[in-house]
């Protein structure tokens, strides 16, 4: 891969697409592409890395607008770590889709869910006073069948053999020596021979929750109200995410605001 493709065709999304499309779209690559499901296949492990860096700086903000305005050559002449070596830099994509590192608690493998953003509206006399909302929202949730595992049912995850149950192995680069997660196994030490029919190995499924949030009185438009733990589930025993409530008042017929007024 001399020449960089454009990152949104490598995911095959477009600018307008939403931060969940992004990362469906590099799930679903992710999968077809992991090594473990194609051993020795070097176009495919080429495939997995092209769409690892892709996601990489299309799920981070900033470096998603410079990538808009500037192409690849404005990433690498504006402060940013080099994403041409993909393993060099992408713990943190590992520990959220793989579950690679040890700051989400729990077990090794353990990855933290996923915060989630839910818009509210209210009128301008529900800031003012307080008010309680019933809100429905969809988030992942561990999946009935497997446990979350991500295991068909009465089998189980096996040790990986590229490390060993590990989930790390060592690369020499220069006189140097690198850990860093392991590509078969993607840091979690196990892998998943038989799927489960029901979340398809990912260990979570799409649900539909009803949630009552209490809006205190005072708010004002664009405030956010983080409810913790109500995010997507964690995976191998991680913590959920967060959700976050953020607010749109309505403007009122009668009062204005002014301040705190």
């Amino acid at each position: 891969m001399s020449k960089k493709r454009d990152y949104y065709e490598v995911l095959g999304v477009s600018k307008s697409s939403s931060a969940a499309e992004i990362k469906a779209a590099y799930r679903k690559l992710a999968l077809q592409f992991h090594p473990d499901r194609n051993p020795d296949n070097k176009e495919a492990e080429d495939k997995f890395k092209e769409a690892a860096e892709a996601y990489e700086v299309l799920s981070n903000d900033e470096k998603k607008s410079v990538y808009d305005r500037f192409g690849h050559q404005g990433l690498s002449g504006q402060g940013f770590s080099d994403v041409n070596d993909v393993f060099s830099n992408f713990g943190s994509i590992f520990e959220e889709f793989f579950g690679f590192g040890g700051g989400s608690g729990g077990r090794r493998g353990a990855r933290r869910g996923a915060d989630l953003r839910y818009d509210l509206t209210i009128d301008f006399e529900e800031a003012v006073f307080g008010v309680e909302k019933e809100i429905e929202f969809a988030k992942e949730s561990a999946c009935e069948p497997c446990g979350g595992s991500g295991a068909k049912p009465g089998t189980s995850k096996q040790t990986c053999r590229g490390c060993g149950g590990a989930g790390q192995i060592r690369q020499n680069q220069g006189f140097f020596a690198i850990q860093m997660p392991c590509p078969h196994c993607g840091g979690a030490g196990s892998v998943i021979k038989e799927a489960c029919e029901s979340c398809r190995g990912r260990g979570v499924v799409q649900k539909k929750k009803t949630l009552s949030v209490k809006v205190p009185s005072g708010v004002d438009d664009g405030m956010k109200l983080r409810i913790s733990r109500e995010g997507e589930e964690g995976s191998q025993e991680g913590l959920a995410g967060d959700l976050y409530v953020v607010l749109k008042v309505r403007a009122s017929k009668i009062f204005e605001r002014e301040g705190q007024n």
